[in-house]
Parts: structure tokens; C-alpha cells; sequence
């Protein structure tokens, strides 16, 4: 690492320098966590380097993708946050009711590169078809420092006291470790920690092989012409920098957990009258306000409240995609965190949302009770509990 701190010398002092002439700002969309080292804002730099770099064929995109950069998916407001471009995934399900996946997985690649021998089609038996909008990431450093046991502690599969309500904990096995964990990242909390999440995305949505997941993906493609698809490489395509030793797993790693939560917006006497209607409709039984992270040697994350509205646990609200995946059956989807809400557009998984009160609505399953009560308090109530989600 200290090689990283001479090759940057100048962006080290260019920061300082920064710092020392303007008044500290309010933290934006897109800035790094408040408190981190030289270091660390050299590794978040880095990160965003690399996070926005558009690959290419000879860097190793493909045969079959979803985008070129991982900002092309995470771009709005700022880097790191949403897009409207969707994810496709698919599956079939038999008269039994169970799942099945067919060519060996549920992804299936939008784009391939030239010659498009290596186009991916979705199998003619295919019964279920789902689309994914990325999540944000802003906060996700802090989301990743939540113990495990935390979020284990709020669930209830039994529903033991009665609510309906019964999330529980996405246990899966971390691609890093190999150790059990529970999930908190992506739609159906496929991944423990950061660098998983990092390897996953770099090979099954840009198709960039790299340690973690070292195995080229097109569903349905012969692994002959699977081969005749990329130009001839040896070895996996994400190799570590001469210069620094990192991967680009480890840079996408470091710009999302160095990455600060997006801010709220302004709170009035209307948005505290919604969140005390969020509160007494059961919507934070789910969406819970704060969680906190664990004993920390960095002081950025050490015991710190995280303010992102959810229990991360897998729920049936009604508005699953049919798709197994890890642990999560068809119809679970982790609880979406509400932290940045007023910065994004559509709602739900898939985007067909197109309002707070329409995702709402459509909240079934374990909210039914919760939905009920939502659609019957008054117009100036909604009113209210709307205005404090979209101050979020």
C-alpha cells in the first residue's frame, strides 16, 4: 500500500489543500464517508476510477453482458446510486409449483460483443421472466458493517407475535470466505459482503472473469463457441494493478464501502407527523429506521447508526419476481432500503412503480394488514406519510 501512497503524492496533497481552503459542505450524492484518511480517499478515488471505466472486448467484456462500466447500471443521481436499465433474469416453473432453472442459471445477458455469435436468447420454455433495477450503493460500506447477528435478531419466520409479518435471515455462503453469512446485498440478498458483490457484478454483468468467480457466462452458448466468442486470453481477465496489487474487485470494493449515504432532505412538522403514521401502520416493522454497525478499529465505522429503513431480512409482500436465487425463495425479496428515496425513480424490483402510493398499494402477502390500514387513514394522513418517504 505504501506504493499507492507515492504514486499519489500529489493527489494526497491536492485534498489536504482542498480542505484546508473551504469550509466543510453537506455531504452530496456521490462523496466519500466524512472522516476517512488520505488513504482511504485515495482508495475511494481509485474506486470511482475504475467504477466508471467503460470496458472493452480486449479488457475482457463479455462474450455476453449487461453493460459496459458498472456507472452505466449505478448513475443517478450520482455515481453509485440507480438507473432505469434493467436486469433479466428467467426461469421455469412446473404444475408442482417448483422452480427450476433452465441452461444452468436465471441470467440472461442483454448485449454480446461482435460478432454476437454469443447473443443469449431466453428458452422457449421459460414460464417466468423477471427484470431488476440496480440498488444504490450509497451507504453500503456501513450496511456491510452491520453484524450478522443484528439482523438475525429481527427476524421471525413463525411469526411468533402475531403481526403476519414473518422475515427472516438470507443465510448463504460468502464466495470470499466461504464461511456461512447472512445476506444484505442485492434484490434477494445474494451476497454477505462487498467483494462477493464486487466478483459477482464484474463476471455476470460484464462478463469479466476474476477470482471469485472465475467461469465465463452465457446460458445456452456450447462452451465451444463460448470459446471462439472473446479474444484468446490466458488466465482470468481481472488481473491485480503492478502498480498498486489490487483487482478491480477490490477497487469497485473500496468506492462502495467508502461510499457516504446519500443525504435527506429538509424534515418539517409534515414529515414528522408521516413518520409517526409510518411508524403506528407497522411500515417500520419492515422498513426499520436504524440498525447500527459493529466494534470497529476504523472509527467511520465503529458503532455507527445506520439510517437506512430496512431489517434486510427476506419478506413475501407480494411483489417478488418468481425467481430462486440463494436462499431466497420465488416470491421473497429483501426488505428495500428507504434511505435516498427521494432520489429515485421508479419503484418496486422491476420499475413498474410509478409512484410512492402505487408501491404501497401493491404490498401484499406479510403487509396486507399493513396496506389495509395505509389505504383507509385518511387523505390528509397519506399525504403526510408520502411526504416524509419522499424526504428520505
Amino acid at each position: 500500500m505504501t506504493r499507492v501512497l507515492a504514486a499519489s503524492t500529489f493527489a494526497f496533497l491536492g485534498v489536504l489543500l482542498l480542505c484546508a481552503q473551504f469550509p466543510r459542505r453537506e455531504v452530496l450524492p456521490g462523496d466519500p464517508l466524512r472522516g476517512i484518511t488520505a488513504l482511504e480517499f485515495e482508495l475511494f478515488r481509485m474506486g470511482l476510477e475504475d467504477f466508471t471505466e467503460v470496458e472493452t472486448a480486449e479488457d475482457g467484456l463479455g462474450p455476453a453482458f449487461n453493460g459496459t462500466s458498472c456507472a452505466v447500471c449505478h448513475s443517478v443521481p450520482a455515481i453509485g446510486g440507480m438507473s432505469s436499465i434493467t436486469e433479466l433474469r428467467a426461469g421455469h416453473v412446473d404444475e408442482q409449483g417448483k422452480f427450476r432453472e433452465l441452461n444452468g442459471g436465471t441470467l440472461f445477458h442483454l448485449f454480446s460483443i461482435p460478432d454476437h455469435r454469443c447473443q443469449v436468447q431466453i428458452p422457449a420454455e421459460a414460464n417466468v421472466v423477471a427484470r431488476r433495477l440496480p440498488i444504490p450503493v450509497f451507504g453500503a460500506g456501513l450496511v456491510e458493517a452491520i453484524p450478522d447477528e443484528v439482523i438475525a435478531a429481527l427476524e421471525d419466520p413463525d411469526d411468533r407475535d402475531g403481526d403476519g409479518i414473518s422475515g427472516r435471515a438470507a443465510w448463504i455462503t460468502d464466495a470470499v470466505t466461504g464461511r456461512a453469512r447472512v445476506g444484505r446485498f442485492g434484490w434477494k440478498s445474494q451476497h454477505a459482503t462487498l467483494l462477493a458483490f464486487s466478483g459477482d457484478a464484474y463476471r455476470n454483468e460484464m462478463g469479466i472473469t476474476n477470482d471469485l468467480f472465475p467461469d465465463e457466462v452465457a446460458l445456452g452458448i456450447e462452451p465451444e463457441l463460448l470459446a471462439l466468442c472473446s479474444p484468446p486470453r490466458r488466465g482470468l481477465e481481472d488481473v491485480r494493478d503492478r502498480r498498486t496489487g489490487l483487482r478491480g474487485i477490490d477497487n469497485f470494493e473500496n468506492f462502495m464501502r467508502l461510499l457516504a449515504p446519500a443525504p435527506r432532505g429538509p424534515a418539517n412538522d409534515l414529515t414528522h407527523e408521516g413518520e409517526r403514521l409510518f411508524r403506528s401502520i407497522g411500515c417500520a416493522t419492515c422498513h426499520v429506521p436504524t440498525l447500527q454497525t459493529g466494534r470497529s478499529a476504523n472509527s467511520v465505522f465503529d458503532r455507527k447508526a445506520v439510517d437506512l429503513y430496512s431489517d434486510l431480512l427476506l419478506h413475501d409482500v407480494g411483489t417478488g419476481d418468481g425467481i430462486e436465487q440463494a436462499s431466497a425463495g420465488m416470491n421473497e425479496i429483501r426488505t428495500p432500503a428507504l434511505w435516498g428515496l427521494r432520489l429515485r425513480r421508479p419503484f418496486l424490483h422491476d420499475g413498474s412503480a410509478a409512484t410512492i402510493d402505487e408501491a404501497i398499494r401493491r404490498h401484499r402477502g406479510e403487509a396486507t394488514a399493513v396496506t389495509e390500514r395505509y389505504s383507509s387513514s385518511s387523505e390528509e394522513q397519506r399525504h403526510a406519510l408520502l411526504a416524509f418517504l419522499r424526504s428520505l
